[in-house]
């Protein structure tokens, strides 16, 4: 099938950082798959995409999440622990994406079912190298759930 007749995949990024958002962007961009990159800069603005409230009353439900753990206004933990509580949110995977190598941010990200954890490089190419092989991981391999 050809670029144009299958839905696009879509990944809903929550970061905050202008500099991670244009890498991932950059990431996703150089690929072979239809990906529609939705961003939200931080955890209220995620849980009101998710949720499909006020002004993202028609957003994307997505495929994907990529979720930062430390955010303005409501963290990353808040937000994973509010999606896996929700019946249908709970089944959206989510990958921690975050400069924190600290072992009580991976427990606890495991603990409230995040799918998995991954520290951001600071290196501009491994960051790249990782985002794509996130893509490449949650959408040649794995196989998702439905909507």
């Amino acid at each position: 099938m050809s670029k144009g007749c299958t839905k696009p995949i879509e990944i809903l990024l929550v970061e905050d950082n202008p500099g991670d958002i244009q890498l991932t962007r950059i990431a996703l961009e150089d690929n072979k798959m239809n990906i529609n990159l939705s961003v939200a800069e931080d955890g209220v603005e995620a849980l009101e995409f998710l949720k499909k409230e006020g002004k993202y009353a028609n957003a994307p439900h997505p495929d994907l999440v990529l979720l930062d753990l430390n955010l303005p206004k409501k963290d990353g933990r808040e937000v994973l622990a509010q999606m896996k509580a929700d019946p249908v949110l709970k089944r959206i995977p989510v990958v921690i994406l975050t400069t924190s190598q600290a072992e009580e941010d991976v427990l606890k990200a495991y603990n409230l079912c995040a799918n998995c954890y991954i520290t951001k490089p600071v290196d501009l190419d491994q960051f790249v190298k990782i985002v794509r092989s996130i893509e490449s991981f949650w959408f040649t391999i794995v196989k998702l759930p439905p909507e």
